[in-house]
This record gives C-alpha cells, sequence and structure tokens, in this order.
C-alpha cells in the first residue's frame, strides 16, 4: 500500500467513525430536546447517553482535522477557501452547544432551553457537515484567477444539495434512534427501547430512499461520480443486503418475549454504512475536488507523512484504554446506565 493510499486510508476511517459518533451524539440530544415533556423517560435515556459522549465524539473530530491537515495539506487550503462558510456555521454552533451542555450542569433552572439548543443544533450541524459532498462533486465550483471559488447561487438551487442535506438529517435521526433503542435495552427499560425502536422502524425506509434519491439528483453536475457508483454496484448491493439483515432483526420476537434483536440490528446497520461509504470512497478516488484536487496531488511529503504516522501511532495506544473504559463505565456497567 503506498503512502497516500495509507494516508487516505486512516483519514476515511476517521471520518466514517465520526459520522457513526456524531450522528448518534447528535440524533440523541435532538431526542432529548423532543421528548422533555412528552416522554421524560425517553428523554432521560438520551440525556444519560449524552452526557459523557459529546466530548468522546470531539475527539475523533479534532483528530480528523488534523489528518486532513497533516496528510493533504493542500487539500485542507482549498477545501477550507471553499467550505468557509458551512464550516464556520459548523464551529460556531458546535461552541453553543458545547457550551450550552457544560452549563446544564450546573444551571437546572434553564435545562429547557439548553436541551431546546442541544438539539437544534443537533439537527443543523449534520446537515451541515452533510453539504460538503455534493461541493466536493465540482459541479459547483469555478476557477478564478487561478483559485477556486464557490457558486453559491447555484448550490442553493442545486435539488442535490437539499436531497444530502435531508439524507443526513435521516440518517442521524435514524442511527440514534436506533442505538437508543438497544441502550435503553441496557439499561433495563424496555418501555423507552421499543418507543425508539418504534422510530427506528420508520425512519429506516426514510433514509435508504433518501439515499437513493441524492444520488439520482446528482445528475447532471456530477455524472461522473453516478458513473463510478454503478462500477461499485457489488458494494452498494451489499449494504443493502445488510440494511435488509438490520432492519428485519428489529421484528425478530427473542426467546424472552422482547421485540427485536436490536444489538444484532445496530451492527448491521453500521455494517451497511461501512459497505456504502467504501463503495462511495472508491468511485470518488482519486478526486477529494472534483477535477482540480486529486489525493496525490494534496498529498504531503514522505518525511511528514511518516512522522505523523509515528503520532498517530502513540495516540493510539495512549487513547485506546481511555475509549475501552469509557465503553465500560458509561455503555455497560448497569450501575450507570439504571441511574434514575
Amino acid at each position: 500500500m503506498s503512502d497516500t493510499q495509507l494516508a487516505i486510508t486512516i483519514l476515511w476511517c476517521f471520518i466514517f467513525i465520526y459520522s457513526i459518533a456524531g450522528s448518534i451524539d447528535f440524533g440523541a440530544g435532538f431526542w432529548s430536546m423532543v421528548f422533555s415533556r412528552r416522554n421524560p423517560h425517553a428523554a432521560d435515556i438520551a440525556n444519560r447517553f449524552l452526557s459523557p459522549s459529546w466530548e468522546v465524539t470531539n475527539v475523533f473530530l479534532v483528530l480528523l482535522v488534523v489528518a486532513l491537515v497533516g496528510f493533504f495539506p493542500r487539500a485542507a487550503y482549498v477545501l477550507g477557501t471553499l467550505l468557509l462558510v458551512p464550516v464556520s456555521l459548523v464551529l460556531v454552533l458546535l461552541l453553543f452547544r458545547s457550551a450550552f451542555i457544560v452549563y446544564s450542569y450546573s444551571v437546572q433552572k434553564h435545562e429547557l432551553a439548553l436541551r431546546i439548543v442541544s438539539g437544534v443544533t443537533g439537527l443543523l450541524i449534520p446537515g451541515l457537515l452533510v453539504s460538503v459532498l455534493p461541493i466536493s462533486l465540482g459541479g459547483f465550483i469555478h476557477m478564478s484567477q487561478g483559485f477556486p471559488q464557490l457558486e453559491f447561487g447555484k448550490l442553493l438551487t442545486s435539488a442535490t444539495l437539499y436531497a444530502h442535506v435531508g439524507f443526513g438529517i435521516l440518517t442521524e435521526l435514524f442511527l440514534s434512534a436506533l442505538f437508543l433503542s438497544d441502550y435503553g435495552r441496557e439499561a433495563g427499560d424496555e418501555q423507552v427501547s421499543q418507543h425508539y425502536r418504534s422510530i427506528a422502524v420508520v425512519l429506516g425506509p426514510l433514509a435508504l430512499a433518501m439515499a437513493v434519491l441524492a444520488t439520482f439528483t446528482m445528475v447532471p453536475e456530477a455524472l461522473w461520480i453516478v458513473a463510478r457508483m454503478q462500477e461499485q454496484s457489488m458494494w452498494f448491493l451489499l449494504s443493502v443486503v445488510a440494511f435488509a439483515i438490520g432492519y428485519g432483526a428489529l421484528w425478530i420476537r427473542r426467546k424472552n418475549g422482547r421485540k427485536g434483536w436490536l444489538r444484532l440490528s445496530v451492527v448491521a446497520v453500521i455494517l451497511q454504512f461501512a459497505l456504502a461509504s467504501y463503495a462511495y470512497g472508491r468511485a470518488h478516488m482519486p478526486y477529494i475536488v472534483h477535477p482540480d484536487l486529486t489525493v496525490e496531488a494534496g498529498f504531503t511529503n514522505h518525511s511528514m507523512f511518516v512522522s505523523l504516522l509515528w503520532g498517530y501511532g502513540f495516540g493510539t495506544v495512549i487513547l485506546l484504554p481511555a475509549f475501552i473504559l469509557f465503553w465500560w463505565l458509561f455503555l455497560k456497567d448497569k450501575r450507570y446506565l439504571r441511574t434514575k
């Protein structure tokens, strides 16, 4: 495997991990807001997961940004120019969200307002992040005096932007509801678990349909990637099979009478997203931004790559035990999960 292939693989892993962890984290904030009055138990389960998890999610965001800037400095410059508005909005929303979550522990009388801020920003941030995908396809970019310029007017009137944003939001809500159904069962609250399961049952097909719609709306601005995605049809077919297994597991009745093999459903759906994102990534290669910026053109030199690789290796050795400890303390420990 070449330096560029290894670097883009590491970057893809961080993107995938953050997309899954971020979807569950932001979605939990939204459900906590929605059910704060209508279903306090469901809101409590979402908030119980959200309380320790948002810091971990931000760690992967930092790793992702550092990997992009370190491995692909020219790509960071070009993307920073093109994505100045959406990325700035994301940073502002993340700042507000993090600040309000921190203060929610000490300002109990404003708990509802804090949940609203967390929920609204949790809905907007994934939509803004997903807007990167249609921009990277190149149909909304023109070169002016040697610098890439984003055509905001054309972008804002394009159906593919709104299809991608809708896909991002529906995916976030589906993944978070699916995870919280399993989390609720782990916490011993079967009523809440079934409540989130019923939401996942509705949102799953909608998210899949929106993904298909987003593909069709890429025409005519990005006909090149539609043709390349057809070449990856086997991987997309496997992702649909994984989705069918995960969605079907929601209907399995277990020996104890509980409806839904929720753990299998979560694992299968995450596998589905891994297969689909891998196929999309292969179709997008070798471009980071079509057609002007390729992986090879944006890559750093070999010495910097080796230094960064060693840094990530040591970082993984340090962080991995902390992540395992987090998992056992907040996702598996019955004493925490069943705290009222």
